[in-house]
């Protein structure tokens, strides 16, 4: 479903709603498939400089458009809805897979996996458009890994600006796993299983 943001940003205060970028743990933020390494993280940036070209991209290497991006955050978030900006001449990505709370994927891993949700994507030059997600699949996330498969036909797959709109929680991880532990002297992991789908909205 695609819609149109038909509001003012500054009223709207967009910016804060996509500041999920100062939530993220950089350090350990990485790229599988990026011609230049390190080159990943500019693009996680401010909201209201996402078309700022500036300050680099993420490029995929010649002749393979397919990217992993790893997002560990500081502490656990809600995510609401993503923006992804890429580049023209038909190397934006077309496709968009999101896994959660998993770390260590490869290539392989994410072909073979079953994302939680997955998206078919639009040249976004202008970066109107924001993804939605199943928001109740996407509570408590330690990290985010964004699968990138294909693009619109270029030889590379250029993202200029990644922006994650949602809520962060007020407590850092280490302090809850305390808390859950104390609570619940012997927890028990579980896994539930996730689907794909969801919608499109525009914004600007």
């Amino acid at each position: 479903m695609a819609c149109l943001h038909d509001h003012s940003c500054e009223d709207h205060n967009c910016s804060s709603d996509f500041s999920l970028y100062k939530h993220i743990d950089f350090s350990k933020v990485i790229a599988l498939n990026e011609s230049v390494a390190g080159s990943v993280k500019s693009v996680f940036k401010a909201w209201e400089r996402r078309l700022d070209t500036s300050e680099g991209l993420l490029e995929s290497n010649e002749d393979d458009p397919e990217l992993i991006v790893f997002i560990p955050f500081t502490c656990d978030v809600k995510i609401k809805s993503i923006a992804v900006v890429g580049g023209s001449g038909g190397t934006s990505p077309s496709k968009m897979r999101a896994f959660i709370n998993r770390e260590g994927i490869d290539f392989s891993d994410a072909q073979n996996m079953q994302p939680v949700q997955e998206w078919e994507l639009t040249e976004n030059l202008q970066g109107v458009l924001e993804y939605q997600t199943r928001f109740s699949r996407f509570q408590s996330v330690a990290n985010l890994t964004l699968h990138f498969p294909e693009n619109f036909g270029g030889n590379t797959t250029q993202i200029y600006y990644i922006g994650l709109r949602g809520e962060a929680t007020q407590l850092r991880r280490d302090v809850v796993a305390t808390i859950v532990y104390e609570v619940m002297p012997n927890p028990s992991e579980h896994k539930t299983k996730s689907d794909s789908g969801g919608g499109l909205s525009h914004i600007e």
